[in-house]
């Protein structure tokens, strides 16, 4: 056994890691001893494992998954963009909860005014997609939207109305309808079923239209309204130029018949 080679305990200092962690990246592949005593089973590394020691520890405070940290060291370029999108997702995300737990906090539990409205069925151009869990539906409706705009002939106030499950799963299909009489280029013509609608308006940003979805829900739930999905989303404003806490946004709920 070379003489440089050191205990696993020592090791685990110099490279400011646990023992434990150490014999856990180990059984990785992550960090492999240099030399494994084949009488006792102990464990030594030589001095110079200490960089990539301490580099797992850096990338692990970084929120980087063990199998990427793998990749980096073993030299490959590029593979931390990944995990800077995913953090970058994750601090939207975190923003959007914070925005709405501070509407909560300044207006208290959603409650907004619903009334019970009858509809007309409509034809429309339909684009499904799917989003990847609740926290990639805004993501999801608005490559939707943007595909079917783009592809429809322009006019001057397009009428567009999401539909959104009940229930999200994951996946989470999401449905943008253009009201149209005309065919839409990658879009299916449908109809819209019309019928007798629970409704309540949202004013603010898209990413807060869960808290009047809460109110809707609560005011079908208290009157033992029968409820069927999807759930309407019918956008008024136009948000290239309404701010977001003025955005308008009818939410519409199909009530069923007793």
């Amino acid at each position: 056994m070379d003489e440089d080679l050191l205990p696993i305990g020592q090791f685990a200092r110099l490279g400011r890691l646990s023992v434990k962690q150490l014999r856990h990246y180990a059984e990785l592949g992550l960090l492999v001893p240099a030399y494994v005593d084949e009488h006792t089973g102990y464990r030594y590394y030589r001095p110079q494992q200490a960089r990539d020691a301490l580099s797992i520890g850096l990338l692990r405070s970084l929120d980087v998954p063990l199998a990427v940290i793998a990749q980096v060291l073993s030299g490959s370029s590029g593979v931390l963009a990944g995990v800077h999108e995913r953090l970058e997702a994750e601090l939207a995300r975190r923003r959007s909860t914070l925005g709405a737990l501070e509407r909560v906090m300044a207006e208290g539990l959603p409650s907004a005014p619903v009334t019970v409205v009858t509809e007309p069925a409509r034809r429309v151009a339909v684009v499904t997609t799917t989003a990847a869990d609740s926290s990639d539906i805004g993501r999801a409706t608005s490559a939707a939207v943007a595909g079917l705009l783009a592809a429809a002939a322009p006019v001057a106030a397009p009428e567009l109305i999401g539909l959104f499950p009940l229930d999200f799963g994951e996946p989470v299909p999401v449905t943008v309808a253009l009201v149209s009489e005309e065919p839409v280029p990658g879009a299916e013509l449908d109809v819209l079923p019309g019928g007798r609608f629970a409704r309540a308006t949202h004013v603010g940003p898209y990413d807060q239209v869960g808290l009047t979805a809460h109110a809707l829900l609560s005011w079908c739930a208290e009157r033992l309204c029968p409820v069927r999905g999807p759930i309407r989303e019918v956008y008024v404003s136009d948000p290239a130029t309404t701010p977001p806490d003025r955005l308008i946004t009818h939410l519409m709920i199909p009530l069923e018949e007793r």
